[in-house]
């Protein structure tokens, strides 16, 4: 008598729509950008860096009188900050479409009513908040990033302890930053 999505069980499977689309805009569109830029981006830094530094490139900067820090590390940073944020929108809005697939298409809720509740219960303090987030994330990332590879010792195996220290570092940092985020900004909503 009725599509499943009809009375009761429809607004529960609507209301499915509005979790998943908070916790992708909120927390796991910066935090897995965060995470993959981490993984990806933070070793090639701290690698790039690390070798640079072992085999006495950035000495030789200094010597040119190049400021390293200027020429190497402000325009990975600079980047970090930029990117991440482009990266957790793209992440958003890939897991609202995707949301908005699984919800309408696959479970047969009214698009409409996926629309409604997504109008209704997505702010826009709450994609604020997650670009605030990738933003930190980003700024992190790279400077955890930069120091580790900048203060690399040890020829090849401490290029590698470096980029190691960097991956784990970041990761760490980009969960405990996400819960002291989460729990500074959403402390009086």
């Amino acid at each position: 008598t009725g599509h499943p999505s009809s009375g009761a069980a429809g607004v529960a499977e609507g209301a499915i729509a509005n979790v998943v689309v908070l916790s992708i805009t909120r927390e796991l569109g910066p935090v897995l950008a965060g995470l993959m830029v981490a993984g990806r981006v933070g070793a090639a830094i701290a690698a790039e860096l690390g070798t640079m530094r072992v085999t006495e490139q950035i000495d030789a900067l200094y010597t040119m009188a190049v400021n390293p820090i200027q020429y190497l590390v402000v325009p990975r940073v600079l980047a970090g900050i930029i990117m991440v944020p482009i990266l957790t929108i793209f992440f958003t809005v890939l897991g609202i479409l995707s949301s908005y697939y699984v919800v309408v298409i696959v479970m047969g809720v009214d698009a409409g009513t996926y629309m409604r509740n997504l109008n209704q219960f997505l702010k826009s303090s709450d994609i604020m908040i997650g670009l605030v987030k990738s933003l930190v994330f980003g700024l992190t990332i790279t400077v955890i990033a930069c120091y580790k590879g900048m203060n690399a010792s040890g020829g090849a195996k401490g290029v590698g302890a470096a980029t190691t220290e960097a991956v784990v570092s970041n990761f760490i940092a980009i969960f405990v930053l996400d819960y002291v985020l989460t729990a500074l900004m959403y402390d009086g909503v």
